[in-house]
């Protein structure tokens, strides 16, 4: 064996984790999955809005005060128990939610997604449930990712800037700089005011991605050479690649714990732990097909020992490209039947989209190109179609990566402290086939990006070539 083979490899595998943001459609679909199912969840809710977080609930003002006070956990809620105040709120984390869902500005939506879940969770504990939690922790995790590089309006809006600046136009953001002080003037009023006070994890965090969108349009717009965004660029593909990483070992965490768990039960033992939720009347929207499934010891066991099956086989198939599609396919098969069976959709939809980590790339671009397909029906047009069947495209004006300064990730999909900007040309994971291997987004990987050298335009002191980080 030729002993430079493994020191190699490891270069190799150095160079795709820090010159590359693997798992592009991944963190897409996450994106998507989860602002989608905090949407729905806050739209069905507005009714009852008040009783579940607002001063109308019987978890009062008062007793979320005394229960922080112990805890540190982070809610802007606590700032005032006005009723203005929680409708401001309330609305606001409607509109990052749909913002979070387009692609719009995702790195200062994905800041205001996750501090919308915080807050409106935190203030009324008890009114959760598991998939409440598994949002609660992705919510933090997506501030990571740079998760607008496809799909997004993000993509379609550094694909028109791409476009301009080939006809040498020089487009200005001026919407990106807004947000920015706008952020950052309620981070500098809350802070002495003690809105920042208990755990210091999230202001720290809130600060770190303030603080790095600046350097971020530093390193694009006054450095005199390409080595300060080579260096964020890099720092943010680390970081996004962790967060992929931290996303698959805490789905991975949930099945494993919860198959274990039910194994040690006497009901999952003997094969008849599914009859039960299925005879509780505030579980079964469809009371006749509820008692179909209960009245067939057959269904039962199987859909009991399935359950246990997979959920306690599917983290040892991650290495096997086949085997763990075939499980990843039955737990969503199953979370979809939870959430017709047993009427809990929002639980469904949060597992599913913490499922979506792990979905082969081949896959997503065929959905992608399906998409555009029937958007294009649509809108009763044929639009060309992008390179590899991605509507979105990977940066360049043709789909293809991008390959003008800032590429693809846009500035808007920067890692907290470290905002991104030129991704790496690669659009998979950790697979080393066409469609990667294991529980790792699966992809073809892709080279180191470069930094591209600095126009003339930039040089002269004319107009900057990369947008704003917002």
């Amino acid at each position: 064996m030729n002993p430079a083979r493994p020191l190699r490899s490891v270069r190799d595998a150095l160079a795709r984790v820090t010159g590359t943001a693997l798992g592009p459609h991944q963190s897409a679909v996450i994106r998507i999955g989860f602002s989608l199912t905090w949407l729905l969840f806050l739209l069905r809710e507005i009714p009852h809005r008040h009783e579940l977080y607002g001063p109308d609930g019987p978890w009062s003002h008062e007793l979320a005060q005394r229960l922080i006070a112990e805890n540190g956990a982070f809610t802007v809620l606590m700032w005032s128990d006005g009723r203005f105040w929680f409708e401001a709120v309330y609305a606001l984390s409607v509109l990052a939610s749909v913002g979070l869902l387009l692609g719009w500005r995702t790195r200062t939506l994905s800041v205001l997604f996750m501090v919308g879940v915080l807050s409106l969770q935190n203030r009324s504990i008890f009114m959760g449930d598991g998939g409440d939690n598994v949002l609660h922790l992705m919510s933090v995790y997506l501030v990571l990712t740079r998760c607008g590089r496809v799909w997004s309006l993000d993509a379609r809006r550094e694909r028109r800037e791409a476009a301009a600046r080939a006809r040498g136009e020089w487009p200005v953001d001026r919407t990106g700089p807004a947000l920015w002080g706008v952020l950052g003037a309620v981070l500098v009023a809350a802070s002495p005011l003690g809105g920042m006070d208990g755990d210091r994890v999230i202001p720290v965090l809130l600060w770190a991605v303030w603080l790095g969108t600046a350097l971020w349009w530093w390193a694009g717009h006054r450095a005199r050479d390409g080595g300060a965004r080579a260096l964020l660029d890099v720092l943010a593909n680390i970081l996004h690649n962790a967060g992929l990483v931290v996303i698959m070992a805490e789905a991975c965490l949930v099945y494993a714990t919860a198959g274990w768990y039910k194994i040690q039960g006497s009901r999952w033992q003997d094969g008849t732990a599914v009859h039960y939720p299925l005879q509780l009347q505030y579980f079964s929207p469809w009371p006749a097909l509820s008692e179909a499934l209960a009245a067939s010891g057959t269904m039962v066991l199987l859909m009991t020992y399935g359950t246990v099956a997979v959920q306690v086989a599917f983290p040892f198939t991650l290495f096997n490209r086949r085997l763990k599609n075939v499980l990843l396919a039955a737990m969503i098969a199953e979370h979809a039947a939870i959430a017709v069976m047993l009427g809990l959709p929002f639980f469904s939809l949060a597992m599913i989209a913490a499922d979506a980590v792990f979905l082969p790339t081949s896959f997503l671009r065929r959905l992608g190109a399906w998409a555009a397909r029937v958007r294009d029906r649509f809108a009763g047009r044929r639009g060309p179609r992008a390179r590899d069947g991605d509507p979105g495209g990977d940066g360049g004006p043709d789909g293809g990566p991008s390959r003008h300064p800032g590429g693809h990730g846009a500035p808007e999909q920067a890692p907290p402290g470290h905002p991104d900007g030129t991704g790496g040309d690669g659009t998979g994971g950790t697979g080393g086939d066409r469609d990667g291997t294991g529980g790792c987004p699966d992809g073809a990987g892709g080279r180191p990006a470069v930094p591209a050298p600095r126009g003339r335009a930039e040089e002269d002191g004319g107009p900057p070539r990369v947008g704003f980080p917002a």
